[in-house]
């Protein structure tokens, strides 16, 4: 069973049904009960994850304000996130001082190219406000930025979160970067040696593994 520990199988998928049961935990439902609960989604993302899948189009009715702020937000967070784990990556490989000491210290703990790539490992710069000026000119909004937890803003001033440290991207279940831990460069011991994301609409600490999107297969 995939949502609880045993030592006996107890889990059952009827095809003919369309269902599943477990025996042991009690968990039951359908397709799309299975995929919220093992995938961590809502009903309606549940939805479009396997018409995706199966490359089924679906109709959509437009949402209401309510749930169109909320939908946009999200979004907006999503694709942040994403710009931002592409920008840690270049940094990592592409400049100066990401390869000399970001790669550098990679390297020097054993990660393997192939290890670098699978979990999209990077690099934050020094300059306390490089991520935050590359965001901005390249269209995100600061509200987003700071909803994001990638950085704090201070008398007006937006300062990153993650300056001079790699950068270790965490991932959904589904594969999607929802959130950052980034281990300090620096030697001094008043600065804290790892650092994460903030809670967002997208990171949920308590239910998120780092990993896990690597390790489920």
């Amino acid at each position: 069973c995939p949502f609880h520990n045993e030592r006996t199988p107890s889990f059952t998928v009827s095809p003919a049904k369309s269902i599943y049961k477990c025996f042991g935990c009690g968990k039951s439902g359908n397709a799309v009960g299975f995929i919220m609960e093992h995938e961590n989604l809502s009903y309606v993302e549940a939805l479009r994850y396997l018409a995706k899948k199966y490359h089924i189009e679906i109709e959509e009715k437009a949402p209401d304000p309510e749930q169109l702020i909320q939908q946009n937000k999200r979004e907006a967070l999503q694709v942040l996130t994403n710009y931002a784990g592409d920008w840690f990556k270049e940094q990592l490989h592409k400049t100066d001082e990401g390869k000399a000491i970001g790669l550098s210290y990679f390297r020097e703990r054993g990660f393997t190219d192939a290890i670098i790539e699978r979990f999209q490992l990077g690099y934050s710069p020094a300059n306390r406000s490089a991520f935050s000026q590359a965001a901005i000119k390249k269209g995100y909004k600061s509200e987003v930025i700071i909803d994001s937890g990638l950085a704090v803003e201070r008398n007006g001033t937006l300062y990153d979160r993650f300056a001079d440290r790699v950068m270790f991207p965490i991932h959904s279940i589904t594969g999607q970067i929802i959130g950052f831990g980034g281990r300090t460069m620096q030697k001094e011991s008043n600065i804290a040696k790892y650092l994460n994301s903030p809670e967002t609409a997208l990171y949920l600490k308590s239910k998120v593994l780092y990993g896990i999107f690597q390790a489920r297969k």
